[in-house]
């Protein structure tokens, strides 16, 4: 191990309770998809019809808890009516869905004089919706910075989503919040209170009476500790349902829309695009409607599955990832994130960040129709292929439909909101990738062996999960600090997409192997 791995390993271990995180709903496996790897190879329509079943059980848990996420309601409302503004800020998948839900509330409100009552951010700024900032969320007080410099105000709200309960930059501006304004922030999270006490950062915040909080908890993710999956989708629904004015009434029909839309006409999706990676091709995803869903899906599967992040076209070696986006009907750089966002980008310009998460990185990244020449140069025209998703139609009698190559297929959405289009994309996406992933053998059993761990909390999930595969192995002397050790190394060795779990196991079990041998070899 060189020097820097071993300083790495010995910082992290001084901190790292604060990150064992393992006993929560959120990051245990799933008992109903133990076997998700195999039916993603074996039988897809079962697995997605797997899937519909607990995106349809998370969906009751905001049933459940209408009476506070009415509560929510009335303080958004009453925030607006006197001239103030809305703040939601999430982190990863909860700031993707932040985002999301501005948008949908400027879509909205455009004609009315109200879209800038809304401000939504994430951690990391909004570059972070495509790519990761390294470890900015582990940081209180960069949380706190990013709420400050949006302007919060003394009479100004702030709804604060994180899956887990526990991530330390929306914690940070949660209780920055408190010292500010008048009104009391919101916390909506997924796991029990009783799991996060044991938490210091979390118990702080849920005995905090200057703080309201909201407890959605959806148990376990269908992919295990993947909360890009239902414990955002409860969020976003919640805190949807609470700034765009739907009801109790109109989740339960959602919930039945769910339910009663046929999963199985993602099959030759999923086949297909499985069977181009493997032979060496790519896809463009479209859209001119649908643009936050499907840029949230195609951006979070880098991080899930240790993909090749989306290429940077400010970077004179560009690795292509497997997929981008874009949208056909905007010219520049500028305006494809203007259209995304329906609001001008928000980078992070601090200068220690500026780099990697500032305006000139942020543009780097063209989703405007420049994007299809950009990556046929990069990869060849044989061999991109575009999926596109529209929304066909007028009032009653809105498709969303799907196209990919000869498949072809239309869902009715004329009853849905768009609040309600954009969760039945974001479901219908997650399952599409994750089980695309599966194909790739990206996870295995329903653990998120390909996670990268470019955060403490994911450090921790690596750790974790190389030991369940070496106590599969019935390796079970090899301590935490142990494993904690061989994954800094690995860090320093393995390429972008590599599988970080994966060779830390496949060393550690060698090693064991080895000296297992040299005890048993007799002497010369």
């Amino acid at each position: 191990m060189s020097a820097t791995a071993h300083d790495k390993a010995k910082a992290y271990l001084k901190i790292y309770r604060q990150f064992q995180l393992g006993g929560l709903p959120t990051e245990t496996p799933h008992p109903k998809t133990s076997n998700l790897a195999r039916l993603s190879r074996r039988d897809l329509p079962q697995a997605f019809d797997l899937f519909k079943q607990i995106d349809s059980d998370a969906i009751t848990t905001v049933i459940e808890k209408m009476p506070e996420i009415e509560h929510l309601r009335h303080a958004i409302n009453d925030t607006i009516q006197n001239g103030n503004r809305v703040f939601f800020y999430g982190c990863g998948a909860t700031g993707r869905l932040s985002l999301s839900i501005g948008y949908l509330w400027r879509a909205a409100k455009s004609k009315q004089g109200q879209n800038d009552q809304v401000v939504d951010f994430m951690s990391g700024g909004d570059l972070a919706m495509v790519h990761s900032i390294e470890s900015f969320e582990d940081y209180p007080e960069y949380g706190a910075r990013q709420l400050r410099e949006l302007g919060f105000g003394p009479d100004d709200l702030l709804v604060s989503c994180t899956e887990g309960g526990e991530t330390p930059s929306v914690i940070g501006a949660t209780e920055e919040a408190t010292k500010i304004s008048s009104r009391k922030p919101f916390f909506l999270y997924c796991n029990p209170d009783e799991e996060l006490e044991n938490i210091e950062r979390s118990r702080l915040v849920l005995d905090n009476g200057k703080i309201e909080k909201i407890c959605l908890a959806s148990g376990p993710q269908a992919l295990s500790g993947s909360t890009r999956l239902q414990a955002s989708t409860v969020l976003m629904l919640a805190a949807g349902a609470a700034l765009l004015g739907a009801n109790q009434q109109d989740i339960k029909k959602f919930r039945d829309v769910l339910q009663k839309t046929d999963f199985s006409f993602l099959v030759p999706f999923t086949r297909a695009e499985a069977n181009l990676y493997e032979n060496g091709h790519y896809t463009l995803y479209e859209t001119n409607d649908y643009g936050m869903a499907i840029l949230t899906d195609t951006t979070e599967r880098a991080p899930t599955f240790s993909l090749q992040g989306f290429e940077n076209q400010n970077d004179p070696k560009r690795t292509p990832s497997l997929s981008y986006f874009r949208l056909p009907e905007t010219s520049s750089s500028a305006e494809a994130w203007d259209r995304l966002l329906l609001r001008p980008p928000v980078p992070i310009e601090w200068e220690e960040l500026k780099n990697v998460a500032g305006r000139k990185r942020l543009l780097g990244f063209n989703f405007s129709k420049a994007a299809l020449k950009q990556r046929e140069n990069l990869v060849g025209a044989d061999k991109l292929h575009r999926f596109i998703i529209k929304n066909e139609g007028q009032r009653q009698k809105q498709k969303m439909t799907f196209s990919f190559g000869k498949h072809h297929h239309e869902i009715d959405v004329a009853e849905l909101s768009p609040l309600f289009q954009n969760l039945l994309l974001k479901i219908i996406l997650n399952a599409h990738s994750t089980l695309l992933m599966g194909r790739l053998q990206r996870f295995e059993s329903n653990i998120m062996t390909w996670v990268k761990p470019s955060n403490n909390k994911l450090i921790d999930r690596s750790i974790r999960y190389v030991q369940h595969l070496l106590e599969n192995e019935g390796i079970r002397d090899l301590s935490y600090e142990d494993i904690c050790h061989r994954l800094f190394e690995k860090m320093e060795e393995i390429a972008p997409d590599d599988s970080i779990v994966l060779q830390t196991f496949n060393g550690l079990k060698d090693d064991t192997g080895a000296m297992s041998a040299s005890v048993h070899t007799p002497c010369p």
